[in-house]
């Protein structure tokens, strides 16, 4: 009987594996330190206490993390009340936040033109890669914008025509990268999670320059938008409406013409004011 060899190993890399726990480790420690922040942000002040309570972060690292936002300027520590409360550096970033989304004159009356026009909600969105926020809706009582904006949008960006659009900039690689802590996933029938078919989708999208979403968000609506680019084609925005699904019949052609003529004149818009700037 032959001797028996030992099955070799590949080797362990170990400054791999504690690249990844360390890297796991900040991830998480930056997760508290945030809820910490929304915490203390929404109840306009707290003890530690009360954060720890609140948020199931143990006592004593959430002295740890208060402590810590306070040398930065996100928290200050009122003593004499024993709680924290939001720090004056936070208004920094909250007025970078606004100036950079400032949404000028000019640019509304197009959103609202759109509106009018197209008897649909129109709106505009700043882009940041698939991650967006919609700055201004023009709406009314007859046309509502889609409810609820504050929760679905960045969580899904593969059921809406806003994420898909930012989705399409993306490389597959950059896609399965971005895509890996938002695993797709069902919101209606119609919703597209298989891969290989929200792949097609997007490519259609590169195509035709519009994203269509159908039902993919929520039943019996349907929404399109198409982008707004920079001078060098880098995409920093889009406009859109959205509305019942019967509302297209016999006239998507021209709410198409409508968003890409509003798009255009929007860009122009932009790149007036990044040059005057």
């Amino acid at each position: 009987m032959p001797d028996a060899h030992p099955i070799s190993q590949p080797p362990v890399d170990v400054g791999s594996a504690q690249d990844a726990v360390d890297s796991e480790a900040r991830g998480s420690l930056i997760q508290r330190a945030v809820t910490v922040l929304e915490h203390v942000a929404e109840a306009g002040g707290a003890s530690a206490r009360d954060i720890a309570e609140a948020t199931a972060i143990p006592l004593p690292s959430v002295y740890r993390i208060a402590q810590e936002l306070v040398q930065v300027g996100y928290l200050i520590h009122l003593r004499e009340e024993k709680r924290f409360a939001l720090g004056y550096k936070l208004h920094t970033l909250g007025a970078r936040l606004h100036e950079d989304l400032g949404v000028p004159r000019e640019l509304k009356q197009e959103i609202a033109r759109l509106h009018t026009d197209t008897k649909m909600a129109a709106y505009l969105a700043i882009h940041r890669g698939a991650d967006f926020v919609v700055v201004f809706v023009a709406d009314s009582p007859a046309c509502p914008r889609l409810e609820p904006m504050d929760f679905g949008f960045h969580e899904t960006p593969h059921a809406t025509a806003f994420g898909k659009l930012g989705l399409s900039e993306y490389t597959p690689e950059q896609r399965r990268s971005y895509l890996e802590p938002h695993q797709p996933h069902r919101l209606t029938p119609s919703t597209i999670t298989d891969p290989s078919e929200l792949e097609s989708a997007l490519a259609q999208i590169t195509d035709e320059g519009i994203a269509w979403e159908h039902e993919e968000f929520q039943v019996g609506t349907t929404c399109a938008a198409v982008p707004i680019r920079a001078d060098d084609g880098l995409l920093i925005g889009s406009v859109a409406v959205s509305a019942p699904v019967a509302w297209y019949a016999g006239q998507q052609r021209h709410i198409e013409h409508r968003l890409r003529a509003t798009a255009s004149r929007a860009g122009r818009i932009y790149r007036l004011g990044n040059r005057r700037t």
